[in-house]
């Protein structure tokens, strides 16, 4: 008798070891960033004055800008730093926005609700100062996080959620319970009931949400199954979504339209804001 398929839960959130080249690629990031800020106008560590020393980066386009521009980087939640993904910000700053990446402490420094609330304390911090419509993406785990600041469980201020024109959480981890079967939960220290309090596919989204769930067509299954059932979720909640699966793209190549205003994830996530 046929017993049920045994699933390797380390594996199936495994993204590096399944691209090639992943070593030169995350290499590239961090001289590309560096090369970006080097050109950029830009006010760089900008800091709240808030117990958690929340603080972001801005890049500024040349006029004017039409609004913001919020890209939260991923990396597990326990990974990398705002400094390695500065040139994600030049599509937005080359089509006129503001763009704000935000810096996160990580796990197990603090839990993943610690940086829910950096993340929003930097968001309504720029908020302040910068008028006009608000676009959120996030990769990864920035997916997880931006897709938390549109639950009824938000964290930012009610007059800066009016603002929010459009979500787009790519490769986006919305749903944490089955990382509670991987090595990855050694640092987020997750139970039962936590990853189930912090999973935006078990939240309510606020009103009039636009959301966009994009992912790589080429990504491990569990990104695609994932990307799915948060945009499924939502709209049977009243959400306004849409699922993207972009052809020939990787977990790590699939945020590089972000470097180009003319590419199709930038036309995406622009249109009619």
């Amino acid at each position: 008798m046929a017993g049920f398929e045994t699933r390797d839960w380390d594996n199936a959130y495994e993204n590096r070891g399944h691209i090639v080249g992943s070593t030169e690629i995350a290499e590239a990031w961090v001289k590309n960033a560096e090369a970006f800020r080097n050109l950029a106008k830009s006010d760089l560590n900008i800091t709240t004055n808030d117990s958690g020393a929340s603080r972001y980066d801005i890049f500024w386009p040349n006029d004017k800008p039409k609004g913001i521009f919020v890209f939260v980087h991923g990396g597990y939640w326990q990974i990398t730093d705002k400094s390695t993904w500065s040139h994600l910000a030049k599509g937005a700053v080359d089509a006129g926005w503001a763009a704000v990446i935000p810096a996160y402490d990580l796990c197990p420094k603090v839990s993943i609700d610690n940086i829910i609330a950096m993340i929003a304390t930097s968001i309504n911090h720029a908020a302040k100062t910068i008028p006009g419509p608000i676009i959120l993406t996030g990769h990864s785990a920035g997916g997880h996080l931006v897709a938390t600041m549109c639950t009824t469980n938000t964290q930012l201020d009610h007059t800066v959620c009016e603002r929010i024109k459009h979500v787009v959480p790519i490769s986006g981890l919305c749903d944490l319970r089955p990382l509670l079967k991987t090595k990855i939960n050694d640092a987020l220290l997750l139970d039962w009931q936590t990853a189930s309090a912090l999973s935006p596919v078990l939240q309510q989204p606020i009103p009039n949400t636009r959301l966009t769930a994009w992912v790589g067509a080429n990504e491990r299954s569990e990104f695609l199954r994932q990307n799915r059932l948060l945009a499924d979720m939502w709209h049977g909640l009243g959400a306004n979504t849409q699922i993207i699966e972009e052809p020939d793209k990787h977990h790590f190549s699939v945020i590089n339209g972000l470097e180009g205003q003319n590419s199709i994830l930038m036309k995406t996530i622009l249109n009619d804001i």
